[in-house]
Protein backbone atom coordinates (compact mmCIF):
# COMPACT_ATOMS: atom_id res chain seq x y z
CA UNK A 1 0.00 0.00 0.00
CA UNK A 2 1.20 3.43 -1.35
CA UNK A 3 2.59 6.14 2.03
CA UNK A 4 0.28 9.11 2.50
CA UNK A 5 3.45 10.75 0.95
CA UNK A 6 3.20 9.17 -2.51
CA UNK A 7 -0.50 10.01 -2.85
CA UNK A 8 0.20 13.58 -1.94
CA UNK A 9 0.51 16.24 -4.53
CA UNK A 10 2.09 19.45 -3.45
CA UNK A 11 -0.10 22.57 -4.88
CA UNK A 12 2.19 25.37 -5.55
CA UNK A 13 0.29 28.80 -6.61
CA UNK A 14 2.74 31.38 -8.27
CA UNK A 15 2.41 34.85 -10.02
CA UNK A 16 5.70 35.70 -11.26
CA UNK A 17 8.40 33.62 -8.60
CA UNK A 18 11.31 33.35 -11.29
CA UNK A 19 13.76 33.96 -8.40
CA UNK A 20 12.46 31.66 -6.04
CA UNK A 21 10.93 29.16 -7.74
CA UNK A 22 13.05 26.64 -8.86
CA UNK A 23 14.47 26.51 -5.27
CA UNK A 24 11.12 25.66 -3.76
CA UNK A 25 10.71 23.03 -5.65
CA UNK A 26 14.07 21.46 -5.42
CA UNK A 27 13.15 22.11 -1.68
CA UNK A 28 9.55 19.84 -1.96
CA UNK A 29 11.16 17.40 -4.02
CA UNK A 30 13.37 15.72 -1.21
CA UNK A 31 10.19 15.29 0.78
CA UNK A 32 7.44 14.63 -1.99
CA UNK A 33 7.89 13.41 -5.90
CA UNK A 34 4.53 15.33 -7.26
CA UNK A 35 4.73 18.76 -7.62
CA UNK A 36 2.36 20.73 -9.76
CA UNK A 37 2.64 24.65 -9.91
CA UNK A 38 -0.46 26.63 -10.78
CA UNK A 39 1.28 29.32 -12.82
CA UNK A 40 -1.79 32.50 -12.72
CA UNK A 41 -1.25 34.36 -15.65
CA UNK A 42 2.85 35.29 -14.80
CA UNK A 43 4.25 37.35 -17.08
CA UNK A 44 8.16 36.10 -16.24
CA UNK A 45 9.91 33.02 -16.65
CA UNK A 46 8.10 30.98 -14.03
CA UNK A 47 6.58 28.55 -16.02
CA UNK A 48 9.23 27.40 -17.94
CA UNK A 49 12.11 27.66 -14.93
CA UNK A 50 9.03 25.09 -12.57
CA UNK A 51 9.29 22.76 -15.72
CA UNK A 52 12.87 23.00 -16.11
CA UNK A 53 13.15 21.99 -12.24
CA UNK A 54 10.71 18.82 -12.67
CA UNK A 55 7.27 20.35 -12.19
CA UNK A 56 4.24 20.20 -13.90
CA UNK A 57 2.54 23.38 -14.60
CA UNK A 58 -1.00 24.49 -15.05
CA UNK A 59 -1.24 27.52 -16.66
CA UNK A 60 -3.67 30.57 -16.28
CA UNK A 61 -3.13 33.08 -19.28
CA UNK A 62 -4.76 35.77 -17.31
CA UNK A 63 -4.31 36.55 -13.06
CA UNK A 64 -7.81 34.50 -11.56
CA UNK A 65 -6.34 34.61 -7.44
CA UNK A 66 -5.14 32.47 -5.03
CA UNK A 67 -8.25 30.73 -4.22
CA UNK A 68 -8.85 29.93 -8.21
CA UNK A 69 -5.07 28.54 -8.11
CA UNK A 70 -5.75 26.18 -5.55
CA UNK A 71 -9.32 25.97 -6.48
CA UNK A 72 -7.67 24.35 -10.15
CA UNK A 73 -4.51 22.51 -7.79
CA UNK A 74 -7.07 20.22 -6.24
CA UNK A 75 -9.09 19.78 -9.02
CA UNK A 76 -5.89 18.43 -10.80
CA UNK A 77 -5.16 16.30 -7.93
CA UNK A 78 -8.59 14.35 -7.88
CA UNK A 79 -8.25 13.74 -11.31
CA UNK A 80 -4.83 11.92 -11.38
CA UNK A 81 -6.39 10.22 -8.23
CA UNK A 82 -4.46 11.54 -5.61
CA UNK A 83 -5.48 11.62 -2.00
CA UNK A 84 -3.98 14.70 -0.49
CA UNK A 85 -3.03 18.06 -1.86
CA UNK A 86 -0.24 19.69 0.26
CA UNK A 87 0.39 23.80 -0.74
CA UNK A 88 2.86 25.77 -0.56
CA UNK A 89 3.40 29.22 -1.86
CA UNK A 90 5.79 30.19 -4.53
CA UNK A 91 8.35 32.73 -2.99
CA UNK A 92 10.02 30.84 -0.90
CA UNK A 93 8.61 31.97 2.45
CA UNK A 94 7.39 28.22 3.56
CA UNK A 95 10.17 25.88 4.89
CA UNK A 96 9.90 22.44 3.01
CA UNK A 97 11.73 20.97 5.56
CA UNK A 98 7.94 21.08 7.78
CA UNK A 99 6.56 18.92 5.40
CA UNK A 100 6.75 15.65 7.15
CA UNK A 101 4.76 16.91 10.02
CA UNK A 102 1.90 17.89 7.71
CA UNK A 103 2.19 14.42 5.91
CA UNK A 104 2.21 13.04 9.76
CA UNK A 105 -0.58 15.14 10.95
CA UNK A 106 -3.03 14.41 7.86
CA UNK A 107 -3.10 11.21 9.16
CA UNK A 108 -5.70 11.90 11.87
CA UNK A 109 -7.03 15.19 10.17
CA UNK A 110 -8.66 16.39 7.28
CA UNK A 111 -6.61 19.74 7.09
CA UNK A 112 -3.50 20.44 8.76
CA UNK A 113 -2.56 24.59 8.75
CA UNK A 114 0.87 25.80 9.91
CA UNK A 115 0.58 28.01 12.55
CA UNK A 116 3.49 31.39 12.27
CA UNK A 117 3.04 32.09 15.38
CA UNK A 118 4.77 29.60 17.14
CA UNK A 119 7.51 31.14 15.74
CA UNK A 120 7.13 34.56 14.73
CA UNK A 121 10.29 36.26 14.51
CA UNK A 122 10.89 38.26 11.71
CA UNK A 123 7.22 38.40 10.23
CA UNK A 124 6.69 42.42 9.25
CA UNK A 125 4.19 44.03 11.85
CA UNK A 126 1.74 44.85 9.47
CA UNK A 127 1.04 41.50 8.86
CA UNK A 128 1.46 40.12 12.29
CA UNK A 129 -1.62 42.59 13.24
CA UNK A 130 -3.63 42.00 10.08
CA UNK A 131 -3.24 37.86 10.54
CA UNK A 132 -3.72 38.04 14.84
CA UNK A 133 -7.32 40.35 13.60
CA UNK A 134 -9.15 37.88 11.36
CA UNK A 135 -7.59 34.96 13.71
CA UNK A 136 -9.34 36.04 16.93
CA UNK A 137 -12.69 37.06 14.58
CA UNK A 138 -12.83 33.24 13.31
CA UNK A 139 -12.30 31.58 16.88
CA UNK A 140 -14.77 33.98 18.08
CA UNK A 141 -17.38 33.14 15.33
CA UNK A 142 -16.36 29.65 15.31
CA UNK A 143 -15.68 28.66 18.69
CA UNK A 144 -12.58 27.08 18.24
CA UNK A 145 -8.72 28.27 19.03
CA UNK A 146 -7.61 29.70 15.54
CA UNK A 147 -3.93 30.60 16.23
CA UNK A 148 -3.48 31.45 12.53
CA UNK A 149 -5.99 32.42 10.26
CA UNK A 150 -3.82 33.45 7.04
CA UNK A 151 -0.95 31.14 6.51
CA UNK A 152 -1.10 29.46 3.28
CA UNK A 153 0.88 26.36 4.05
CA UNK A 154 -1.25 23.60 5.04
CA UNK A 155 -1.96 20.13 3.42
CA UNK A 156 -5.93 19.16 2.75
CA UNK A 157 -7.75 15.75 1.74
CA UNK A 158 -8.72 16.11 -1.29
CA UNK A 159 -12.43 14.30 -0.65
CA UNK A 160 -13.42 16.66 1.69
CA UNK A 161 -11.91 19.42 -0.03
CA UNK A 162 -13.63 18.27 -2.92
CA UNK A 163 -17.35 18.02 -1.26
CA UNK A 164 -17.13 22.31 -0.66
CA UNK A 165 -19.08 24.40 -2.46
CA UNK A 166 -16.23 27.23 -2.66
CA UNK A 167 -16.78 31.09 -3.03
CA UNK A 168 -13.58 32.82 -2.90
CA UNK A 169 -11.09 33.28 -5.82
CA UNK A 170 -9.06 35.83 -4.01
CA UNK A 171 -6.46 35.67 -0.47
CA UNK A 172 -9.48 35.00 1.47
CA UNK A 173 -9.20 31.45 0.68
CA UNK A 174 -7.13 30.71 3.67
CA UNK A 175 -9.85 32.11 5.72
CA UNK A 176 -12.86 30.32 3.97
CA UNK A 177 -10.81 26.92 4.32
CA UNK A 178 -10.84 26.84 7.91
CA UNK A 179 -14.86 27.87 8.27
CA UNK A 180 -15.42 25.64 5.76
CA UNK A 181 -14.19 22.55 7.25
CA UNK A 182 -14.86 23.34 10.36
CA UNK A 183 -18.45 23.89 9.57
CA UNK A 184 -18.80 21.00 7.73
CA UNK A 185 -17.53 18.98 10.48
CA UNK A 186 -14.56 17.68 9.23
CA UNK A 187 -10.90 17.43 11.83
CA UNK A 188 -8.77 20.40 11.51
CA UNK A 189 -4.96 20.63 13.11
CA UNK A 190 -2.46 23.16 13.37
CA UNK A 191 0.96 22.71 13.16
CA UNK A 192 4.24 25.17 14.20
CA UNK A 193 6.39 26.11 11.39
CA UNK A 194 9.26 28.19 10.59
CA UNK A 195 8.29 31.43 7.74
CA UNK A 196 11.18 32.22 5.94
CA UNK A 197 10.69 36.17 5.25
CA UNK A 198 13.56 37.95 2.48
CA UNK A 199 13.49 40.79 0.70
CA UNK A 200 11.49 39.40 -1.97
CA UNK A 201 7.89 41.85 -2.07
CA UNK A 202 4.70 39.98 -0.99
CA UNK A 203 1.58 39.20 -3.42
CA UNK A 204 -0.66 40.06 0.11
CA UNK A 205 -1.42 43.56 0.11
CA UNK A 206 -2.94 44.65 3.75
CA UNK A 207 -4.63 47.29 3.05
CA UNK A 208 -6.98 45.86 -0.29
CA UNK A 209 -7.13 42.46 0.38
CA UNK A 210 -8.00 42.95 4.19
CA UNK A 211 -11.22 44.73 3.05
CA UNK A 212 -11.65 42.11 0.49
CA UNK A 213 -11.40 39.71 3.50
CA UNK A 214 -13.67 41.67 5.81
CA UNK A 215 -16.24 42.25 2.63
CA UNK A 216 -16.60 38.31 2.63
CA UNK A 217 -16.31 38.34 6.59
CA UNK A 218 -19.58 40.16 7.20
CA UNK A 219 -21.85 37.93 4.54
CA UNK A 220 -20.35 34.97 6.20
CA UNK A 221 -20.77 35.38 9.73
CA UNK A 222 -24.63 37.18 8.71
CA UNK A 223 -24.72 33.26 7.19
CA UNK A 224 -23.05 32.11 10.02
CA UNK A 225 -25.88 33.68 12.99
CA UNK A 226 -28.66 32.69 10.55
CA UNK A 227 -27.72 29.28 10.87
CA UNK A 228 -26.83 29.56 14.57
CA UNK A 229 -30.73 30.60 15.09
CA UNK A 230 -32.17 27.65 13.13
CA UNK A 231 -30.65 25.81 15.65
Amino acid sequence: MPSLGDTTLAVVPCLNEERTIADVIKGIRQYLSHILVVDDGSTDRTAPLAQNAGATVLHHPRPQGKGASLRDGVAYAAEKGFSHALFMDGDGQHDPADIPQFVAAAHQADLVAGNRFANPQGMPRIRQWANRFSSRLLSKHLQRDIPDAQCGFRLVRVAAWQSIPWETAGYEIEAEMLVRFFLAGFSVVFVPIRTIYGDERSKFHPVHDALRWWCWWRQTSVRMGKVRQQR
